[in-house]
């Protein structure tokens, strides 16, 4: 058995790594804030996050680069949140869906969540974000049905994140440094960026070479 000061150090110890763990990912944690928007622009917005009951299907150049994408990918996500293959391409076939209906790089999405929400779908902040890629409950107030509970449903979830992404983009005219400040709620701050900007190289695919057909 322990002893009682043996057993306290490691309770101390388990402390300080869980405290640190939380620590870490409020550093980067934070949260859209509402901003004032034209009557344009709020229904434009309400457009874009429209319908999600029907599933989204991902647009590739060629199956061959959508057997190799989906592999890589597969096999980068965390097995301890997506252990199931078909979750990680229901998973994946919705990133990639959600991410080039709204303009943005899969990889660039796929980073924003690992940084948001590390692949957690039921992810809450202290800020009160949800989901996957952290989405405020203000937003379903601002441009949807008022549903805040939708936001952990994965679809809708990545529809508003990678919308609310493109409306941050489109207010600072591409520079995706400030857009992504925009995002966390940090604009000015280069903590957050970075870490996205870094996840995004982890991300990144490159289409594998084949040869061609023997005649």
């Amino acid at each position: 058995m322990l002893s009682m000061r043996r057993f306290l150090y490691l309770s101390v110890l388990v402390f300080l790594f869980v405290t640190g763990l939380i620590a870490a990912n409020s550093s980067r944690a934070g949260a859209q804030r509402y901003e004032p928007m034209s009557a344009a622009v709020r229904t434009a917005l309400a457009s874009a996050v429209g319908d999600t009951r029907s599933r989204p299907q991902a647009q590739f150049v060629s199956i061959d680069e959508k057997v190799d994408w989906l592999s890589a990918m597969s096999d980068r996500l965390p097995r301890r949140w997506k252990p199931d293959h078909q979750q990680r391409m229901e998973f994946l076939h919705t990133v990639h869906y959600e991410a080039t209906r709204a303009g943005l790089e899969p990889a660039l999405v796929l980073g924003l969540i690992e940084v948001e929400s590390y692949f957690r779908r039921y992810a809450i902040s202290s800020a009160g974000a949800r989901g996957y890629m952290q989405v405020m409950p203000f937003w379903t107030d601002t441009i949807g049905d008022g549903d805040a509970s939708k936001l952990f449903d994965l679809q809708t979830n990545l529809r508003y994140g990678c919308t609310i992404l493109r409306h941050y983009l489109d207010i600072e005219r591409g520079d995706l440094f400030r857009a992504l400040g925009r995002y966390n709620g940090s604009l000015g701050k280069p903590d957050y960026p970075n870490a996205v900007l870094r996840a995004w190289k982890k991300w990144e695919f490159k289409p594998q070479p084949r040869l061609a057909a023997v005649q």
